[in-house]
């Protein structure tokens, strides 16, 4: 797992292939983190048209609020929490931080 590229708000990182956003979202006093696998779909957008296809495509996801419980959030389904690729991409970012300072 490896960090591609990183903006205000969201880091995206790639493992074998398969690329992942990891977004900060805010609701009032509650800050998380909400991980998704990007959809082929979304990587051609990205790949067309960059970082401003990721700075949107993070802005829908937080404001859906899928970490909200009762959301009805449609990337909610999609959620990485509590599993393996958000312990990788945990570390991943921790590595890509700590090279950087």
């Amino acid at each position: 797992m490896i960090v591609v590229d990183e903006h205000y708000g969201w880091v995206l990182l790639e493992e074998d292939g398969r690329f992942y956003l990891d977004v900060l979202c805010s609701h009032s006093a509650v800050d998380y983190l909400f991980l998704l696998r990007l959809s082929d779909d979304e990587v051609a957008l990205w790949r067309d048209r960059g970082t401003a296809y990721l700075d949107d495509l993070a802005y829908r996801i937080h404001y859906s609020s899928p970490g909200v419980q009762g959301s009805r959030s449609p990337y909610k389904p999609r959620s990485l929490v509590m599993t393996p690729e958000r312990e990788r991409v945990t570390e991943a970012i921790k590595l890509h931080r700590l090279a950087r300072s």
